[in-house]
């Protein structure tokens, strides 16, 4: 029976890293059955899902965390079960822009996760407008249920963003 394991690593980006951590994986009899890296100026984020025998998924839990802290990295690891790839063929880009206030992300996540819209990549900055205002933009990507259409989202996204005073456009990724 096969096992898996989810694998979180971060710290400062450095030439070799993920080389080093493959390495490693195979040395384990393990298979990167997914992952995601993030950079986030001179840091980054990893994530991997593992895939092996129980032996091999015990030896990583406790030679992944060794080879990071040699390579000054944190990481953290969850046993996991049953893992599937993303189906990403529903995508759509998410964009707003307005006056910022406290609470405007918190309900559109909220109303996305209502929605059973997953968000895949989340961007947001922050501005100085007049006085004392700030102006948000925001940038997501999302997948949506496939039974999920445009015409059927579009006006209660619209709806959401006048609710928040916002201009904004959900729009399929093709």
């Amino acid at each position: 029976m096969k096992h898996q394991l989810i694998v979180t690593i971060l710290g400062a980006d450095k030439p070799g890293i993920l080389a080093e951590l493959a390495n490693l994986v195979c040395d384990l009899n393990c298979n990167i059955l997914d992952s995601r890296q993030a950079h986030y100026g001179l840091d980054f984020s990893f994530t991997m899902i593992l895939e092996g025998s129980i032996s091999c998924i015990t030896k990583a839990e406790f030679e992944i965390p060794r080879l990071c802290q040699k390579l000054d990295l944190l990481s953290m690891s969850k046993r996991t079960q049953k893992h599937s790839k993303q189906h990403l063929v529903h995508l759509a880009d998410v964009e707003f822009q307005g006056k910022d206030a406290q609470g405007i992300v918190k309900g559109l996540t909220e109303f996305l996760s209502e929605h059973h819209i997953h968000i895949n990549a989340f961007r947001q900055k922050t501005t100085e407008s007049t006085g004392t205002d700030k102006n948000v933009e925001c940038k997501m990507v999302v997948s949506m249920p496939q039974e999920l259409s445009l015409d059927k989202i579009t006006p209660l996204f619209d709806a959401f963003l006048e609710q928040h005073h916002l201009c904004g456009s959900i729009v399929e990724k093709t």
